[in-house]
């Protein structure tokens, strides 16, 4: 699978996320909203590949944690 048109830059923080816990020896990382991995299926699945790819896994804060979207 490709890498996503603009995918580098739309989620740069979130690479730079991957690339720092990995080089610390975090093994775990966690993003406040699921939005944060992707708008996109394809941008989702990038997004878990280069977690899969620098061993970490992934925590998604609760939902009762998120703003109120009304």
């Amino acid at each position: 699978m490709n890498t996503p048109p603009g995918y580098e830059k739309k989620f740069a923080d979130f690479i730079r996320l991957c690339s720092e816990a990995k080089a610390n020896g975090i093994s775990q990382v966690t993003v406040a909203y699921p939005w944060v991995i992707g708008d996109t299926y394809e941008e989702m699945i990038e997004s878990l590949s280069r977690l899969a790819d620098a061993g970490l896994s992934l925590h998604i804060a609760a939902r009762k944690d998120w703003p109120s979207q009304n």
